[in-house]
């Protein structure tokens, strides 16, 4: 009798243990799909939905999360292990429970190409938010919304950051890429053919490059045009390596948002651009982000 006691109680222990992990960890869904008009195609995306979505009623802030150039919707969550960091920042309390959205980019740089073919900004705006705060519940707000993402996500951050401040509560660009008119004119003809050329111009050398595609698309250049208190409706984390590449063009970033006296976080830590660097940054970043969600 003792015996059966003892088994029982070990079977609920270990059945307790299962639940409370259960209650804890969030759920990921690595492979949904939207069909876009705008794209003419289906876009992958893949989204963390918080330990307590399928058992409460409430709705969740979002923070859509984009990754680099050359990986795919499925990068934060194999790579940056995104659902891990998330379900501890939100287990101890350093950031609200939300639901992060991962959109497939391809090598689009979120933005619209120069010559129409691959419209990807127009389609993240008014396709792929909608339908995806249509589908989940979501707080559609921009208080409630916040932005981040990786190198070429990090760029497409700044991007809708600064284009559409309306929507966005907040915006954390890690490692974004960023480059001023003496790096594009510069960069080597390999570089551009096949990073940049499909978005600004094909064919292009020296100041040729310096397309009005290329200035519509530059974060540099959108903070010269606007003015202090249009800046001032997101909230800016911006972080970068030391040993990065694009360290110099981050620190353009942070010089310009300075010189228009707009508020925001700057950080340069060790590191250079790989994932173990965005790995440890990830949680800050979505703490700040949290913290926009919070009323004070």
């Amino acid at each position: 009798m003792k015996k059966l006691h003892k088994i029982f109680l070990i079977a609920l222990c270990i059945i307790t243990s299962q639940y409370i992990t259960a209650q804890t960890h969030g759920k990921v869904y690595e492979t949904k799909i939207i069909k876009s008009t705008i794209l003419g195609k289906e876009v992958r995306y893949s989204i963390y939905l918080p330990a307590d979505y399928e058992t409460s009623q409430r709705a969740y802030p979002v923070v859509y999360l984009l990754h680099g150039f050359t990986d795919d919707n499925t990068g934060w969550l194999q790579f940056g292990e995104i659902n891990r960091y998330a379900d501890k920042a939100i287990e101890d309390g350093t950031i609200p429970p939300m639901i992060i959205v991962m959109p497939n980019g391809d090598s689009s740089f979120y933005i619209n190409a120069y010559d129409g073919k691959e419209n990807y900004e127009d389609f993240f705006v008014k396709e792929f938010m909608p339908s995806i705060e249509k589908t989940y519940r979501i707080k559609a707000e921009k208080r409630y919304r916040g932005i981040a993402g990786l190198s070429m996500g990090g760029y497409g951050t700044l991007i809708y950051a600064l284009k559409y401040p309306n929507l966005f509560a907040a915006a954390a660009p890690l490692s974004a890429a960023v480059w001023n008119d003496d790096a594009i004119v510069n960069m080597p003809e390999p570089n551009w053919n096949n990073v940049l050329a499909n978005l600004y111009g094909r064919n292009l050398n020296g100041k040729d490059r310096l397309t009005t595609a290329w200035y519509t698309n530059s974060p540099l250049k959108i903070i010269a045009s606007k003015t202090t208190d249009e800046l001032k409706k997101v909230r800016y984390w911006i972080d970068c390596g030391d040993d990065d590449f694009l360290s110099a063009g981050n620190c353009l970033l942070h010089i310009a948002l300075t010189e228009k006296r707009v508020p925001h976080e700057f950080r340069v830590r060790d590191g250079a651009h790989n994932w173990t660097y965005w790995r440890t940054g990830i949680t800050d970043a979505l703490k700040f982000i949290g913290d926009s969600f919070h009323q004070y």
